[in-house]
């Protein structure tokens, strides 16, 4: 007979997404990852696999939870370009809260950490990107038909200029205490939409 799982899989796969992001892949062991979710280390086997595996899930986590939360705005009907600007300058207020501060953004660091050398996290970071650039696209493409971006602009490579500046924010946010860094370039960018 099977016993029962002792604890939340959900729970302690929020839980495990929270140390990865604060402390990073190479830096979080599997005996951190048993203290942390007070779960034995079998159990954690049984539950998740092995680390990468779990690092893995947990990456698929963090998408599902904060991606459709940023791009919801460029959905809605309307003006889009607002939209844009909106999406783009929150991402530069929050390069300067304390959390972005002390973790950043999961994708953005696991790029930098495994990407180079992991190809089942390559494809994850790839994903999620996909997730900001097609929204983005999408959304430029409407604004052009709706005459707020001029004809002669490209949505593709705005949208994929875009990407890399959220990106590039992401990582200067986590390394600077000057907010006005990502601020100032945030408006520069946005003055391409003009």
């Amino acid at each position: 007979m099977a016993r029962t799982k002792e604890f939340d899989p959900d729970a302690a796969l929020q839980s495990a997404l929270e140390l990865f992001w604060r402390r990073g892949y190479e830096a979080t062991s599997m005996a951190d990852l048993v203290a942390h979710l007070g779960i034995g280390r079998a159990s954690l086997y049984a539950t998740f696999g092995n680390k990468h595996e779990l690092y893995l899930k947990a990456m698929d986590r963090y998408t599902e939870t904060r991606d459709p939360v940023l791009l919801d705005a460029l959905s809605q009907p309307g003006p889009i370009l607002p939209a844009v600007r909106t999406l783009v300058r929150q991402f530069a207020s929050e390069a300067a809260t304390e959390d972005v501060r002390q973790h950043g953004c999961l994708i953005t660091n696991t790029a930098a950490e495994l990407a180079p050398h992991d190809p089942a996290a390559t494809r994850r970071v790839e994903l999620s990107w996909e997730h900001l650039e097609t929204p983005l696209h999408s959304a430029l493409v409407r604004a052009q038909a709706q005459g707020e971006l001029p004809a002669g602009r490209d949505p593709l490579s705005l949208a994929r200029m875009l990407l890399v500046l959220l990106q590039g924010i992401r990582v200067v946010g986590k390394a600077s205490g000057d907010p006005a860094r990502v601020r100032d370039a945030a408006e520069q960018a946005l003055a391409l939409l003009d």
